[in-house]
Order: C-alpha cells, then structure tokens, then sequence
C-alpha cells in the first residue's frame, strides 16, 4: 500500500477491530499459528547453530569473557524484537517490517528492506543445506552420498513441509524447537553436576579455578571480546520471525508481548548461563571451532555417544533454520509483490493459504547453494555464511528506524502507541543502530572474510538501484484496488 494511502487513514485505528488489513499482502492468510507455536519459534530464533556449534570457536579466541558478549549483543537483539513487537501490536501483518517500512519510510525503504532480508534467507538457506550435508556426513552410512545430493534432499523435504499449511510449518518449529531446549537443559543439568561433585572434566576440576589458572575472564586481552562480538551478534539472527508470525495467529495481542518478553530471560539462561558453565568446566584454549563445545565436553567426561547426539542437534537446527527462512521470506515477498516491487508470481498462494511463489523463489535461490556445493563443497558455508550478515544487520537498522518514526508520529496525535512499549525512544534506537554498524565495521579487521563482505557493500547498493529503476514504474500503481479485490 503506498506511503500516501497509509498516512491518510485514520490513525487512531485499533488494529485489532480493523475490518481489512492495512496492507494488501496480508489479505488471505489463515489464522493457525497458536500461541505455543509463537512462543516456540521465538525460542528457536533465539537458539541455533550460532550457540551449539559457533561458541566453541569463539570461547577458544575470547574465553570465558564470551558470556558477557553474548550478553551485550543479547541486550541490543531483545532491544530490536521490543520495537518491532511494539509495531506488531499497533498493526499486526505478515509483511512485517516491510510493511512498517512501507508506512514509514514510504516504497524505497520497503524495497530495501524486503530485499535485503530476501539476500539474507536466501544465502542463509544455502549455508543451511550447505550445512545439513556436511552434519550427515558425519555418520559413515551417509559419507558415500555427495554433499550436493544431501543438499538438495534436506531443501526438497523442508519445501514440502513449508507448502503444506502453515500450521504443519508451525508444528515442525515447535518440535525443533523442543529438541534444541532439551538437549541446552541436559547439558546444564550435567553441567550443575560435575560443579557440585567437583568431578573431573579431561583432568581438570571444575569451578572458578578453571577460569583463575587459565588467564582469567580475559584471557587474551579485552579486543578479542570486542572482535568476536561482530559473529555473536549474528547468533541472534531470527528472533525477527516473531513479527512474521504475528500476521498468522488469531490473538497477537495476547500471543506476542509474552513471546518477546521471554526472549530476555531465555537468551541469559541458554546463552549466557551456557557459556559460563562451559567456561567453569574446561580452559578455552582445550574448545575449538570445528567442534561442539558441548561435545567437547561430554566426549572428555566419556558419554557414550555424544557425538552423535548433538550432531543430530545440530542437524535439526538447521533444519529449523531453513523452514523459517522459507517461511518468512514467502511472506515478506508476498507484501512486496503486493505494492510491485517483487515479482508478480511471488504474490500467489496455494488452496492452504501458503505464499507459495515467494517460497519457491527463495528455493530456486537455495538451488544456486546445491551448485555451490558440487563446485566448492569446501568453501560454501563460509562464503554465503558473510553475505547473510549484511542482510540481517541492514534488517534491524530498518526496524529501529521504522520504531523511531512510529513514536515520533505517535507524540505527535497521528497515532497511539499500544501498552507494550520499548522504552526511552530515541536512545534505544540509536544506541542500538550505532552498535550494529560498529560490528559492521569490526568485519574490517577480518582480511581473509570480512573485508570481503564488507566491500560487497557498494555492490549490493548498485544492484538495488539498478532494480528500483525496473520496478519503480509498477511499484504501488493500484495497491487500493488490489486491497479491495481481496477482502470483498
């Protein structure tokens, strides 16, 4: 819907009461997502690869210091799912940020922000595959099966899930979800264990001593902390998909302030309360990248097994990964083929009420990672892995920008902000911009990866300009007709 059109409705609307949506992309969609499935998908954005794969690299550069990165980064990412909360509530839609960017920032700031967030899903889901078939890899049975073969079956089996209905889609993150928080709560129960026994984990007694007698909280200086906060902050990437999910369950008033507010404690418990234990059990030079922390650990106190066990959880992770990223961005293309600025077909939807063009051009995308996969099966995950970074960072700009608008305008009578509020706009948001563009930045330090990325910058920026020009024409030409047509 155009920036104009928006602008010129009333704005004291209650969006619970509306008879039509405010955007035409979220006409059609069913109501199926219940509060369960919010609450789990807000867990399973908050926990993935990030934690159970990528800490042990990081405790092994930063040491057990790492705990207070997470916690810093954790802080800006809860920061970024309040605001974005806040706008759920004062106008639910399954576009999502794109549709407050479309309000607020007007067609430009929707189509870079769709976009954007497309780049990011998109080379997302082919680190996902990428990293699916090197987990089953793992097991022998599988060893003999091309890393490209196994790619496309997990992206073929996850398509079929994400087309079924939504609520198949849900049901599957719920369960993801489950496996991910039971295998974090095993692992700290273990963990309070082998402190109170004070047994011993490969030769080390574990408990403050570990920490004292391995260099301390930093271990290497205070930079490294400051340098690995540009992959942590990463970590949190898809707590967003809670403003997705929104457009699709009957109560968000009720649903979403209760799935974001537990976001705070989950990410100090799993996250932040991980690390510390990991840090209690074991010095961070014995962890290393291309291990699991946690099954560096349980390997060195001699469970049967562990090994397989969390290479499973790991496997599901990106799984889940991989569903949401379908799911999300079928939604986000629907809202932007809506106004024109993404391809007509990405508007269609199947007889379950599933997004299905957006979904499926997200999967012709990912098929490009199968590619990668048969041509570099080594250098895959790293090099989309980078270019994913760009698009959540630019992602959660948006957000905050879209926020700050939103409660200017609302100080000034054009609109009413809903009870759940984050609080001291602008400095929220402004502290939290700056944050994301210093681990930006960071990325400079990192000659072999970052710096790469970072230079792609100007690429990407020529690339949405030169696409702005091919659809400004048709961008939001009869977005009222279009409402009208869908919710007579």
């Amino acid at each position: 819907m155009s920036k104009e059109a928006v602008e010129s409705a009333p704005a004291t609307t209650h969006p619970q009461v509306a008879q039509t949506p405010a955007d035409a992309g979220d006409a059609g969609y069913s109501k199926d997502l219940k509060a369960r499935h919010v609450n789990m998908i807000a867990i399973g954005g908050a926990i993935g690869t990030g934690l159970l794969l990528g800490a042990g690299g990081r405790l092994h550069n930063a040491g057990p210091a790492l705990a207070l990165a997470y916690l810093v980064c954790g802080v800006f990412a809860f920061f970024v799912v309040r605001a974005l909360g806040e706008l759920v509530l004062y106008r639910p839609s399954s576009g999502s940020f794109v549709s407050y960017a479309r309000e607020f920032l007007g067609e430009k700031g929707a189509y870079v922000a769709g976009w954007m967030y497309f780049l990011n899903w998109s080379t997302t889901g082919i680190a996902d595959i990428t990293a699916i078939a090197l987990y089953t890899h793992y097991w022998s049975m599988f060893t003999s099966i091309p890393q490209w073969v196994l790619a496309l079956i997990a992206l073929a089996v996850v398509l079929a899930v994400n087309l079924i209905s939504v609520k198949i889609f849900g049901e599957m993150e719920f369960w993801f979800a489950i496996i991910k928080v039971a295998t974090i709560v095993g692992f700290m129960l273990i963990s309070i264990f082998l402190l109170a026994t004070q047994h011993k984990v490969g030769g080390h007694t574990p408990g403050l001593s570990v920490i004292t007698d391995n260099g301390g909280v930093f271990p290497h200086g205070v930079m490294p902390v400051v340098l690995v906060m540009q992959g942590v902050i990463f970590a949190y990437a898809a707590l967003e998909l809670v403003g997705v999910a929104a457009g699709e369950t009957a109560e968000p008033e009720k649903v979403v302030p209760r799935a974001v507010n537990s976001i705070m404690w989950r990410v100090g418990l799993f996250y932040v309360g991980s690390v510390v234990l990991l840090a209690l059990l074991l010095p961070g030079s014995v962890y290393s990248a291309d291990q699991s922390p946690f099954v560096t650990v349980l390997s060195k106190i001699g469970v049967p097994a562990a090994g397989d066990v969390m290479n499973l959880v790991v496997l599901t992770a990106a799984m889940s990964s991989l569903n949401s990223g379908l799911y999300s961005t079928g939604r986000i293309l629907r809202s932007m083929a809506m106004a024109g600025s993404a391809p007509k077909f990405t508007a269609r939807m199947n007889r379950s009420q599933v997004p299905y063009g957006g979904i499926l051009l997200t999967c012709a995308v990912c098929v490009l990672g199968v590619g990668l996969n048969y041509l570099v099966p080594s250098q895959a995950f790293e090099i989309v892995l980078n270019v994913a970074s760009l698009g959540i960072i630019s992602t959660w700009v948006i957000i905050m920008i879209c926020h700050m608008i939103f409660v200017r305008r609302a100080r000034a009578g054009l609109a009413t902000r809903p009870h759940f509020q984050l609080k001291f706009s602008p400095v929220t948001e402004i502290a939290t911009i700056v944050f994301l563009f210093v681990c930006l930045g960071m990325m400079w330090n990192d000659p072999e990866v970052g710096r790469k990325t970072v230079l792609l910058i100007p690429v990407i920026a020529v690339m949405l300009v030169a696409g702005w020009f091919g659809v400004r024409r048709r961008v939001s030409q009869n977005p009222d007709q279009e409402l009208t047509r869908l919710t007579k």
